[in-house]
């Protein structure tokens, strides 16, 4: 990971926030209401900005539904019904919010948006992924919580999905009877991965825990959630272009890859310059893959994401955009 990005604001000297002068500065470091504050203001700026960049490529007006999703920060009233009166929705717009699924929360998201679509021809749902992980630096120096910090990094990302033959995503196919290919899995010490807000200077992550069961009980289970959404799909892996998987580390996505039998170029791994960006991570990958002319109209591709619990969640898509 070369590069990654933060909402967290500068110090007074223009310098990191772990600076003298940054929002780590203080020997205890801040609690949590602090940080929710930020996430307060960071995260409906951060989604307008995916949802403005969004509107650039098509237009956004008659949204009848929102979908948001978040695992990193919570308020009330919701990032949903602030992001919804910011970009002017009406006030009859249906708002659901997908919260603390994690990294895999971007299939859940996109599933329900497809929901909505079977069951209303006319919905136009705007779906937004928003996670700002950099508010959760924790004042411990062991080094396996520093490097699963070093992994994360602050993004948004926005969709439209709507019933149409217009380019972008089609034929989203998550299980022959709707109910999607999810699977649900502990790891052998019972560690559900737990993410909360424990007391008032804490809102743990403990992503790093048990990372080598982590990874066995990933590339263990993956194989059959692959044939399971081939399955639903209807086609056979070899139909595949590419197995687009939660960029969770450079070894895990290389593990996947020897264990589906596929070569590493159809799993992607493109850390580089954004890291780990939890549910907004699947979203980045897609666009930069558009970006850089290996989507192409045409090719079938499966998106696989991972999440606490530990859970995976996947669904097969068409791909039609056309730049």
């Amino acid at each position: 990971i070369a590069h990654r990005w933060s909402v967290l604001p500068l110090g007074a000297q223009g310098g990191s926030p772990v600076d003298p002068d940054g929002f780590y500065a203080k020997s205890v470091l801040p609690g949590t209401a602090e940080r929710m504050r930020l996430y307060a203001q960071a995260a409906p700026e951060l989604s307008i900005a995916a949802i403005e960049a969004l509107r650039a490529q098509v237009a956004l007006e008659g949204i009848t539904h929102l979908v948001v999703a978040s695992c990193t920060g919570f308020i009330a009233p919701g990032i949903d019904q602030i992001i919804a009166a910011r970009i002017g929705l009406a006030p009859s717009v249906e708002r659901l919010l997908v919260g603390f699924m994690g990294c895999y929360a971007a299939v859940a998201a996109l599933r329900s948006a497809r929901h909505i679509v079977r069951s209303d021809a006319d919905a136009r749902v705007l779906v937004v992924c928003v996670e700002l992980s950099t508010l959760h630096l924790q004042d411990n120096p062991a080094l396996e919580p520093l490097l699963a910090m070093l992994q994360f990094g602050d993004g948004a990302a926005a969709s439209l999905i709507e019933a149409s033959d217009e380019p972008g995503f089609q034929h989203f196919k998550f299980g022959t009877d709707g109910s999607g290919a999810d699977m649900l899995l502990l790891t052998k010490s019972g560690r559900r991965q737990p993410m909360p807000p424990r007391n008032r200077h804490r809102w743990d992550s403990d992503l790093y825990m048990d990372g080598p069961s982590l990874i066995s009980f990933t590339v263990d289970a993956i194989p059959g959630l692959v044939d399971q959404i081939v399955a639903n799909a209807g086609i056979t892996k070899a139909d595949v272009d590419y197995f687009l998987m939660h960029q969770a580390t450079h070894k895990m996505l290389s593990e996947l890859a020897a264990r589906i039998e596929v070569p590493q170029r159809q799993v992607p791994i493109r850390l580089s310059h954004v890291g780990n960006t939890v549910s907004s991570t699947l979203p980045i990958l897609i666009q930069q893959m558009r970006e850089s002319g290996d989507l192409k109209a045409g090719m079938q591709n499966l998106l696989i994401g991972f999440g606490v619990g530990l859970s995976w969640a996947g669904c097969y898509w068409k791909e039609t955009f056309q730049s």
